[in-house]
């Protein structure tokens, strides 16, 4: 590997997009090459580089020139199974774009084709390293609030954005709704909880987004809502509150944990509210104990992405993990239990049943 990691980005979509704008703030690492069969894609990618960056139509030729240390993967989702097939002939370090894949089938196909893989195989999941919750994450697990008990989530935002021939306006490109949005979130569950899932519920439906919308004479199909209810084998139960049509929310992310002692939370500014601090509270059962905390980001970490901050030092860390040949902190194993958990309350919601994390065969 040369003084800085060289970066090939595969898919220069938005995603793709933002991790230029954050590499680019990062001394040890640079974008050297772009692959995307849609000239406008790399054309708004190429005016955040340098003309030195080699592009490519065909992922397979950016392959086969072996320019870089690793690759980005942030194609559209269903294309992930097929393009990894490729990539991992590289051997070379991946950090791939959630969902890992848009089945749990796939997941555990691509899980068995890197048994031994000799390079670093990382699950992008930026919610982890958004700086509110991971400093809330770090109480949890000291146990400030004492044995967690009950966790809630709540995700209120806009609708999904316009993707190149609206590819994610449909179930079977996306995984659905529950897998392609809120794998974060159920990755976010498995952290902090540390268990595994046991059983899913989940109630939800498209209520209001994309109800005239035509795409080649057929309709969108994705979810616009829901409440998931997650069991833990630990016994801890967690909530999953979803709504997709709640532009100008406060916040777009507000979790609460709660203990035995005590209770956690937190929330983390919408992009568009322009807020580079979050507060993290901690009230106790103890008669007016409450700590509360101040999170900053940086202004310029801040305007590099649309994630409060969290591919930045995403980025940090996976470059961390190859440096010194270290485990990654976010597996292909997280990557598929958050698909499957996603994947079990799409399958609640269209049989109306509870789902048993049994049913996978992991």
């Amino acid at each position: 590997m040369t003084d800085k990691f060289r970066y090939g980005i595969i898919g220069a979509g938005s995603m793709g997009r933002e991790h230029i704008r954050n590499v680019n703030i990062i001394d040890n690492a640079e974008i050297v090459a772009l692959a995307d069969p849609f000239q406008d894609s790399l054309e708004q990618s190429l005016s955040l580089l340098n003309n030195k960056v080699k592009t490519f139509q065909d992922y397979k030729d950016l392959l086969k020139a072996d320019l870089v240390d690793g690759y980005i993967i942030s194609t559209p989702n269903f294309t992930h199974i097929d393009v990894l097939k490729d990539v991992i002939t590289t051997k070379k370090n991946l950090l791939i774009e959630k969902p890992l894949c848009t089945t749990t089938k796939d997941c555990l196909e691509f899980r068995d084709l890197t048994k031994n893989y000799p390079a670093t195989i990382w699950t992008a999941m930026e919610y982890r390293y958004m700086p509110p919750i991971k400093r809330m994450i770090e109480e949890i697990h000291k146990k400030t609030i004492g044995e967690l008990k009950m966790l809630s989530i709540r995700e209120h935002r806009f609708p999904f954005l316009v993707k190149v021939n609206d590819w994610n306006r449909f179930a079977k490109n996306t995984g659905g709704t529950l897998v392609e949005k809120c794998c974060h979130f159920f990755d976010l569950m498995r952290l902090i909880v540390q268990s595994e899932v046991k059983k899913v519920y989940a109630s939800g439906d498209q209520d209001v987004n994309h109800l005239s919308e035509l795409y080649n004479n057929k309709k969108p199909d994705i979810l616009d809502n829901a409440f998931v209810i997650v069991d833990f084998e630990n016994g801890v139960r967690a909530m999953l509150d979803l709504c997709m049509f709640a532009e100008n929310s406060n916040y777009q992310e507000e979790l609460c944990a709660i203990g035995d002692i005590g209770k956690i939370e937190t929330a983390v500014p919408s992009s568009a509210s322009g807020k580079n601090s979050s507060n993290v509270r901690i009230g106790f059962r103890e008669k007016n104990k409450i700590i509360n905390e101040t999170v900053n980001v940086d202004e310029k970490i801040l305007k590099a992405g649309h994630h409060h901050g969290s591919t930045y030092y995403e980025h940090l860390s996976f470059l961390k993990a190859v440096k010194n040949n270290t485990l990654a902190e976010v597996s292909l194993e997280d990557g598929l239990r958050a698909v499957a958990i996603g994947e079990a309350a799409e399958l609640s919601i269209k049989e109306n049943r509870v789902v048993q994390m049994s049913e996978f065969n992991f």
